[in-house]
């Protein structure tokens, strides 16, 4: 089953948003995620609708924040790309009057509905702030200096 890597990534655009000087083109964002710019302009329009970012059409337009990375969890950013479901894992229904099937299906959803509140609760507490302060210690410890070495990754925008 492939994994939805829509959070990670658009974790990731945030963090270089909130680094880069000037407002990221919808293009300058396709490159570094390695999509086009139709499917950037739609998963950033989620995150506009909620304030997250604003954006400005035109000659020296693209995509800013609109609150500082402290306001904005990973709960926020998750629920933006409409809360995909966090587990593949789910409850057989093939013989709904089976005993053993409900009794199995009750445990089961008992135990994944009490996962996912606590996933939920933890991803409520981590602000993006939080990440990017990961980010700069590990920067710091590993780069000095130097520029990040993300291939796809724009320093500048082009």
């Amino acid at each position: 089953m492939r994994q939805d890597g829509r959070l990670s990534r658009l974790l990731h655009v945030l963090l270089h948003m909130e680094k880069h000087a000037d407002p990221m083109t919808s293009e300058t964002i396709a490159r570094m995620l390695g999509t086009n710019s139709a499917v950037v302009r739609r998963t950033m329009a989620g995150l506009r609708d909620a304030g997250y970012v604003s954006s400005e059409k035109g000659h020296g337009g693209g995509w800013t924040l609109s609150r500082p990375l402290s306001d904005i969890t990973l709960l926020d950013v998750y629920r933006t790309i409409g809360s995909p479901g966090f587990f593949a894992m789910g409850v057989a229904t093939d013989e709904p009057q089976c005993l053993v099937e409900q009794a199995v299906n009750s445990a089961l959803e008992r135990t994944l509905d009490e996962a996912e509140a606590l996933l939920l609760a933890r991803l409520g507490e981590v602000a993006i702030s939080d990440i990017a302060a990961d980010f700069e210690r590990r920067y710091g410890a590993v780069m000095g200096n130097r520029l990040p070495s993300c291939t796809r990754h724009p320093t500048e925008q082009s």
